[in-house]
């Protein structure tokens, strides 16, 4: 969340970047809210100063009198501070994030393309998705997963969960490599961990599966058990940043999805992913944003398959982002009019500066003594529904069968699925 005296001092900043995000938050009311609240607490403090001072001496039974009376109002005062707390603190939450001013404003199709590979290679064939591709090829049976789960779940058979295994150890290698400790995390995850990353666990509009009875919801990613599990603490970054490559499995509702992009494995309801997330000092943000992105390009440059990178709109950035790219990856299910393909995202990386330290309440110590809150940032590395996706369709052969990628041949003895 942002800080209260941040908004109270750039009341017009938060205003203007609360509408270029189509977030509909009354600021002026939260600001009417934290008067109120700030108001009684003072009130409460006096109250409670009195009575203190009065309890040093032998009081008169007048001073007895009167003293009971102000314990009233305290009770009073802590009674309608504890209802105003709920709709103060419901109203902070709502603010998202402030904006890199170099992220373009407007919806979901305002981005901007900060990098793009090589061109696609036009297919001298009439190239398949990867749907079909699977399913000829024995590597992925959906009506039996709807029929013992769901739809949009599935079993991966064959050759096609070696390949998995072979993607996040070639994840893992990467990450490793660049100095990120390695994490396998729990699939459940507290509601107030998944509100301090910025989730809404239990909201109409929800995309997590939450454990009916319990305080329990399943994680939609490893950045919501890895953002929890520096909570309530102080660091010690003098040494550098505490990076994290993290491995779970994701569940997402994906309320409202539909179409098209719903095909195949592009929107499914469990995946495995493994997950960049870094704790740093305020000034480091952006560095490692970068380091995140180009981890990310070096994973995909590995496979050789054609993508671009894309700045995300202001209106598509979500809560807790301040910037966020996105890798879209070329892809045959996406092919419009005379094109094969189009490009669609298998990556994104945010940096959400100290808006979820504030809320897990996640801070460093300065060189000084004194205490800030971290930045965080969380990219993904490879994951086991889009990625594969890719790979089926970029190479994919003529005789309807798909090359494994020489990269992930060190991790899988196999020279086509």
């Amino acid at each position: 969340m942002l800080d209260i005296k941040f908004i109270r001092e750039n009341i017009d900043a938060v205003k203007r970047n609360c509408q270029n995000r189509g977030v509909k938050v009354d600021v002026d009311e939260l600001l009417k809210k934290d008067e109120e609240r700030k108001k009684m607490m003072q009130e409460s403090e006096a109250l409670r100063a009195l009575r203190n001072q009065k309890s040093k001496g032998k009081p008169t039974p007048e001073e007895i009198t009167k003293m009971r009376e102000v314990g009233d109002r305290i009770k009073e005062f802590e009674n309608k501070l504890k209802i105003l707390e709920v709709d103060y603190k419901n109203l902070l939450l709502q603010i998202p994030n402030m904006t890199h001013p170099d992220s373009p404003i407007g919806g979901e199709m305002d981005y901007k393309v900060v990098y793009e590979s090589k061109e696609p290679e036009k297919f001298k064939f009439n190239p398949k998705d990867h749907e079909e591709l699977m399913l000829e090829n024995d590597l992925i049976d959906f009506d039996r997963a709807t029929k013992t789960t769901g739809a949009k779940f599935y079993f991966y058979k064959n050759n096609m969960v070696r390949l998995n295994q072979a993607l996040l150890n070639y994840g893992i290698d990467i990450a490793v490599k660049h100095g990120y400790t390695l994490l396998e995390t729990p699939d459940l995850a507290k509601d107030k961990i998944l509100e301090g990353i910025g989730f809404n666990p239990r909201g109409p509009e929800t995309q997590v599966y939450s454990i009916e009875n319990t305080d329990l919801s399943l994680i939609g990613t490893a950045e919501i058990t890895v953002g929890g599990y520096h909570a309530d603490e102080i660091l010690d970054l003098s040494k550098g940043p505490k990076k994290y490559a993290a491995l779970s499995h994701c569940f997402r509702t994906e309320a409202g999805a539909y179409g098209r992009e719903s095909k195949g494995l592009y929107r499914v309801h469990q995946f495995t992913k493994l997950e960049m997330f870094v704790f740093c000092k305020s000034e480091e943000s952006e560095q490692y944003h970068q380091e995140i992105l180009e981890i990310e390009k070096e994973a995909i440059n590995g496979l050789k398959t054609p993508y671009r990178v894309i700045d995300i709109a202001t209106g598509d950035l979500g809560g807790p982002a301040y910037r966020k790219y996105d890798i879209e990856a070329w892809m045959i299910m996406k092919a419009e009019e005379d094109k094969q393909g189009g490009y669609g995202e298998i990556t994104s990386c945010s940096n959400c500066t100290d808006y979820q330290a504030r809320r897990l309440n996640i801070k460093y110590r300065k060189e000084d003594g004194t205490t800030d809150f971290v930045h965080t940032l969380n990219g993904t590395v490879v994951n086991t529904s889009r990625w594969p996706l890719m790979i089926a369709e970029n190479y994919q052969l003529k005789d309807g069968g798909i090359a494994v990628p020489k990269a992930l041949k060190k991790y899988v003895d196999l020279k086509k699925l």
